[in-house]
């Protein structure tokens, strides 16, 4: 019977913990529209998969009444479970127990969950609710966050870390989900910032709200901080669930593979008249990429943010693949500081963890102007530039239409070691377009002209010249920068040849401590 006593002891210990802040607290969660973070684990994982990890941890403050108020787990939920079977490790923080706030004890939970993470080879994923730093704790709350900060950065580029924000994430608590892979946030419950509404009117004067400050549409289209947005909890929940399914386990793992029903040499006419007569005339690259993509999938990355630039993950025959398009459809697919560290991102990532980079190709150039320049774009460009060139991932390139200037270097050329650079027929590649060829090249012979009518034609003429010379695959073609011109209705199937083709390539850059990325 002693036994049973304990028995019960340990079930009722278990239903406690479990109740988190109490029914009170868990009804004001809901009242919110939020789910808490258990209910959040159930849909994050498969069902009954969830292993947990201290439960009966409590906080250890004396001080400011806390002895009085102790809950078991003390406002995080940690362990394990599985997402379409794979092994993923997950914290989940309770904001009906001290506002979700992090002691130092809740630290060294979510630490521990960490490490066995990194030695398992495993993702992580944190579901962030918490008013930030345990007031109480004082200076031990704040090396938590630091120890949380140091694996966060030993994990990189070793094991996924994805981030989601389903409520307050502020001061300190913002950096541990800036230094993971991907972070997603659920649309008006969900802020991000280092400094509060209040502080900042303190200091500043300036009146803005929480949503204005820091909430998910800021950070999903002007600062690029959340690469998702997402309606509710649960859609922020299944986002996770299939971001996972394009990823490795960890960097010494290849992507998983599924099985593909869709035909590899299936032909596309369509993509055949894609590309508009008019050189000025913009089309969406996501038609380009839905036409190739198995099953016209494409999971995309930072849609709202920096959309002169398209990134984000698909499959060919089943591989996962990351693609970067140039999109016509916003600012002609121009190049600036948004879209070039937002690829680079990108770029990097894949590279890390052995996921093959498909580039797609149609770029007038870099978006010229002081804005530009004083924001840096040379620094910002050259992250995309060394992106490229830093990766040892299989990199298949096509060009399918304009490729100028700085901008075709940046783009996986093939002197940033392009394994495969394909060009459509449409292809336009050269220093710049015609008329500003003509503009450098004629200038003195045009000032010359001083009819009107002469001048124009004259202007048209070698602008026709430049472009029969110069709009064209051929020219790169002809020095082996282009490795053939394809016809656009082929694509899919020459890029899954590439892909097939490159699936054990071999290359290593220089030993060295790290390099030194233009920050």
């Amino acid at each position: 019977m002693a036994n049973q006593d304990k028995i019960n002891e340990l079930i009722t210990k278990r239903v406690e913990a479990k109740l988190g802040g109490g029914e009170k607290r868990i009804e004001a969660q809901h009242a919110k529209g939020k789910l808490t973070a258990r209910e959040r684990i159930d849909i994050l994982l498969d069902e009954n998969s969830f292993e947990e990890f201290d439960m009966f941890v409590t906080h250890r403050t004396k001080s400011f009444g806390l002895d009085k108020e102790i809950y078991l787990s003390d406002g995080v939920i940690t362990g394990h479970g599985t997402i379409d079977g794979r092994i993923v490790y997950v914290f989940s923080q309770d904001f009906t127990v001290f506002g979700g706030s992090l002691s130092e004890t809740y630290a060294l939970k979510i630490c521990k969950i960490m490490d066995m993470a990194m030695k398992i080879g495993v993702p992580v994923i944190g579901l962030n609710d918490s008013g930030g730093a345990r007031i109480q704790e004082g200076v031990r709350s704040l090396a938590g966050y630091a120890e949380i900060f140091q694996r966060n950065i030993m994990a990189s580029g070793v094991i996924p870390q994805i981030s989601s924000i389903l409520g307050p994430c502020a001061g300190g608590a913002v950096y541990s989900p800036a230094l993971t892979d991907f972070t997603v946030m659920t649309d008006k419950t969900s802020y991000m910032f280092v400094t509060g509404p209040k502080v900042v009117q303190t200091v500043t004067g300036e009146v803005v709200s929480a949503e204005e400050l820091g909430g998910a549409q800021i950070h999903s289209t002007k600062s690029g901080v959340s690469h998702f947005l997402a309606k509710n909890d649960e859609e922020n929940l299944l986002l996770i669930r299939k971001l996972i399914s394009y990823l490795p386990s960890n960097n010494l793992e290849d992507p998983p593979s599924i099985k593909c029903d869709d035909p590899i040499d299936r032909l596309e006419d369509v993509l055949n008249e894609i590309i508009p007569e008019n050189p000025n005339q913009p089309y969406d690259i996501l038609d380009v990429i839905t036409t190739i993509t198995d099953n016209a999938e494409f999971f995309e990355v930072h849609r709202n943010y920096a959309r002169n630039i398209v990134v984000g993950f698909a499959r060919f025959n089943g591989r996962s693949v990351g693609i970067v398009g140039n999109q016509p459809k916003y600012y002609a697919g121009v190049l600036d500081c948004e879209s070039s560290r937002k690829a680079a991102r990108f770029v990097r990532f894949c590279d890390g963890f052995n996921i093959p980079i498909v580039t797609l190709v149609d770029v007038p150039g870099f978006l010229p102007g002081t804005g530009q320049e004083y924001g840096g774009i040379i620094l910002h460009g050259a992250k995309l530039l060394f992106a490229y060139g830093e990766a040892t991932v299989p990199k298949v390139t096509i060009t399918l239409r304009k490729s100028y200037g700085g901008a075709h270097d940046v783009m996986s050329c093939k002197q940033l070691r392009g394994d495969l650079n394909y060009a459509w027929p449409t292809a336009e590649i050269a220093v710049m377009g015609a008329k500003g060829a003509v503009e450098v090249l004629e200038g003195s012979n045009i000032k010359k002209i001083e009819d009107a009518d002469e001048k124009q034609l004259y202007i048209e003429k070698k602008e026709e010249e430049y472009t029969v010379k110069f709009a064209n695959p051929y020219v790169a073609a002809k020095y082996g920068f282009i490795d053939d011109v394809i016809e656009p209705r082929n694509t899919r199937f020459r890029i899954i040849r590439a892909l097939e083709l490159l699936s054990n390539k071999k290359e290593v850059n220089p030993p060295k401590k790290h390099s030194n990325i233009p920050l």
